[in-house]
């Protein structure tokens, strides 16, 4: 009888202490989920972003003392949850603002991830943080440049990366300072596509450079994902303008680059705003042909041994690739993602918006050449910085501008093949 009379309260335990340790097991494990263009014309900086994060989450869930300091590779896992490992849920948002859209939102309501980060292109940025901010779930962006990103006045999106307003000040003191060096800056044209991006950094510049004193001379624009751009070129060829600043997806940059050597047209100045240009397809396509074209970045691989160069070679390892600058910036908005997770010791949305508020990361924390991350009231990260790139053997993008990062001088005029 008393065996008996033991079995009840003994069964009992035993389901709770089995429902307490599945609720821990579940625990151990923290979903985010990320908005990424996995198939489509931008499927290639998708990829590269997918690669990038699933080296960012080996260096988070296992421990990597090859790496000293760095946050979050010490320990397998994350600390502040006592060793639970992140998972990442990838979404395709096909290059579409309303598919982004509705994987944002299956993320967030089947899924059950605790934040997101993505999407690439501003524009499916915009309509998935949408989804993000409705929900109450932080949204951490690496790479989308419009500036009206950050002035929707909203609570839960958080970016690292610099801007377009950024870049567009960059710009201007590089050509201040090749103009003194003897190159001719006066005439400037913007080529740009018609997305949010394309439209957004375009504005952006004409508006720093009108306030410089040095107004844009020409704005051409072209539909993204172009089947036929020779009329655009061969704009550019009438009117020769000194500069061309290039803001192209990835298939469009390499169509431009085809037929500007079609129409044997080469501009003495060729400066890519990023976006297509890293993309290490651009180089395999049209690299031989695009030799000296400039570029924005903020990732440098560092000497032989530094955590940047380490985090290179697992990249490498990977993708088969070396790691742009689109991809590194992904990155490292994951890894600010996975700390403000790790310091708020909570998958509750607030408390990790309340730990991404009170983000104080500095250079040596950090896997990019940014001043540190620290976010505004409008959740944009105020010490983000760049420096400008150039191609020049066709296959290596080199650091030339300022002359304190630079690791050669810049190289004039755009060679091209």
């Amino acid at each position: 009888m008393r065996v008996s009379k033991l079995v009840g309260p003994l069964a009992a335990a035993a389901i709770v202490m089995g429902l307490a340790s599945s609720a821990l097991a579940q625990q151990k494990t923290v979903k985010i989920g990320a908005v990424f263009p996995l198939s489509g014309n931008a499927a290639s900086a998708g990829v590269h972003a997918k690669a990038a994060i699933e080296v960012a989450l080996d260096i988070i869930n296992n421990a990597h003392p090859e790496l000293g300091n760095f946050p979050l590779a010490k320990n397998a896992g994350l600390a502040g949850l006592g060793g639970a490992k992140l998972e990442v849920v990838f979404a395709d948002n096909q290059g579409s603002p309303a598919t982004g859209q509705n994987q944002a939102l299956r993320l967030i309501t089947e899924e059950k991830v605790v934040a997101l980060t993505g999407a690439y292109q501003s524009g499916i940025t915009l309509t998935a943080s949408a989804i993000a901010e409705k929900y109450g779930i932080p949204f951490v962006n690496g790479e989308s440049v419009a500036s009206n990103l950050t002035e929707r006045g909203f609570k839960w999106f958080f970016r690292t990366t610099p801007i377009a307003t950024d870049f567009a000040k960059v710009y201007y003191d590089f050509f201040t300072e090749m103009k003194a060096a003897g190159a001719k800056t006066d005439n400037i044209a913007v080529v740009h596509d018609t997305t949010e991006y394309g439209v957004s950094v375009a504005n952006t510049l004409a508006a720093t450079f009108k306030e410089k004193g040095h107004p844009i001379a020409q704005d051409v624009a072209y539909t993204t994902n172009a089947t036929d751009v020779q009329s655009q070129v061969l704009q550019l060829k009438d009117k020769k303008p000194d500069i061309v600043i290039m803001i192209s997806y990835t298939s469009d940059a390499i169509l431009f680059a085809k037929t500007m050597q079609a129409l044997d047209y080469k501009p003495p100045m060729l400066l890519a705003d990023d976006s297509g240009y890293s993309d290490p397809s651009f180089i395999k396509a049209v690299g031989k042909i695009s030799q000296g074209v400039f570029n924005r970045s903020s990732w440098s691989v560092g000497p032989a041994g530094s955590p940047t160069a380490v985090i290179a070679k697992l990249y490498k390892e990977k993708s088969g690739d070396e790691v742009d600058d689109t991809a590194a910036r992904q990155m490292q908005a994951f890894f600010v993602l996975a700390d403000a997770i790790d310091r708020a010791g909570s998958t509750e949305p607030a408390k990790i918006q309340a730990a991404l508020k009170a983000t104080d990361l500095k250079p040596d924390q950090l896997m990019i050449g940014y001043k540190g991350v620290k976010f505004d009231d409008k959740g944009q990260n105020v010490l983000a910085s760049g420096l400008i790139i150039q191609l020049q053997d066709g296959e290596n993008y080199v650091a030339v501008f300022p002359k304190a990062n630079a690791v050669k001088p810049p190289v004039m005029p755009f060679k091209g093949w």
